[in-house]
């Protein structure tokens, strides 16, 4: 069976607080525990008014500390905006509450515009280019300590947590393969160098003291329901939602609507639609045809499973004809 994730933004909707999303964040969570997902991910952004995860390290807590069994991790901490020795005192802190569950993926994007990167109080300068040395450097703080180590993560030192690499583009893949850590990549948004990034990294793999040989993730929008028009109509809200992001008014996310095109211009349409080509809609053969190709294109070891859906009772329905469909689903 193919392994699969659940990878969720916590979105606030349209007239709901970010306390009725993160509630919401913790209901999917205990659920996608009860039908066999292995991993809940949770992604770093600020400034937007549609997220409710941006203090990452502690929604992860909250949602460790309200299921049981289900692995919980970062996708991703914007390593750039943070000092490696805080991260790894936050994620040490969560491995040492819960024990053999939290996973730490890492990203070099800011996860916002660059007014609000200036606000973390980063240098903008060099903190990108800094990644892979700062991802070496939380290696470090989560390994066994040297006798005269001067700084150490406490808690982290010797809690060996396990890390990813979050990518969009060829950079990630490389890194990951150098590193011989596990890659995710982000073809839920940024689809493009998809199966080029996937090779390379399968290519170049160096095996490593966590990881002894490649493993891949890849990431699709599925919203199932129970006819084709209620998921394409509930698809609208991630539609509107990107191109609000295109134009630069992203907010809170929107009620679904019965025609897109009557809010997107073509030239919107047509970006939405490539941006968001990995999406899979529909009742449950239909989405099940489709993540069936997509898992035998990518031969990917492990499925993150994302749904931007504005009803949460509809947001639950479609994680769990997912679920269903992928119990059913083996790499060809």
């Amino acid at each position: 069976m193919i392994a699969f994730s659940a990878l969720d933004l916590s979105p606030i909707v349209e007239g709901a607080t970010a306390a009725d999303a993160l509630r919401n964040t913790l209901d999917l969570a205990r659920h996608a525990e009860a039908w066999g997902y292995k991993r809940y991910w949770l992604a770093e952004h600020h400034n937007m008014s549609g997220i409710a995860s941006a203090a990452t390290a502690v929604v992860i807590g909250h949602v460790a500390g309200g299921t049981r069994t289900i692995r919980v991790g970062a996708a991703g901490i914007m390593l750039p905006n943070h000092s490696p020795l805080v991260i790894a005192e936050q994620f040490g802190t969560l491995e040492s509450l819960y024990p053999g569950r939290i996973d730490l993926g890492l990203g070099r994007a800011p996860g916002t515009d660059m007014l609000t990167s200036r606000a973390l109080r980063r240098d903008l300068a060099t903190a990108a280019d800094q990644f892979p040395q700062d991802v070496v450097e939380l290696q470090i703080y989560f390994d066994d300590p040297e006798p005269n180590q001067k700084i150490r993560a406490v808690p982290g030192a010797g809690l060996k947590v396990p890390l990813w690499i979050l990518g969009s583009s060829l950079f990630g893949a490389q890194l990951a393969a150098h590193l011989g850590l596990p890659f995710a990549f982000a073809s839920h948004f940024a689809p493009d160098a998809l199966h080029q990034a996937i090779a390379i990294y399968r290519e170049r793999f160096q095996p490593s003291a966590q990881l002894d040989k490649p493993y891949v993730a890849v990431a699709a929008n599925v919203i199932a329901a129970d006819s084709d028009d209620e998921a394409r109509r509930l698809f609208t809200s991630l539609q509107q939602s990107f191109v609000r992001l295109r134009r630069g008014q992203p907010g809170q996310l929107p009620a679904p609507i019965d025609d897109i095109d009557s809010f997107a211009s073509p030239h919107e349409r047509t970006g939405a639609d490539h941006a968001l080509i990995y999406s899979f809609l529909g009742p449950r053969d239909k989405v099940g045809a489709g993540l069936k190709s997509f898992l035998d294109q990518t031969q990917t070891d492990e499925l993150i499973v994302t749904g931007h859906i504005y009803d949460h009772a509809a947001r639950l329905h479609s994680f769990e004809i997912a679920a269903q469909i992928l119990k059913g689903l083996t790499k060809s």
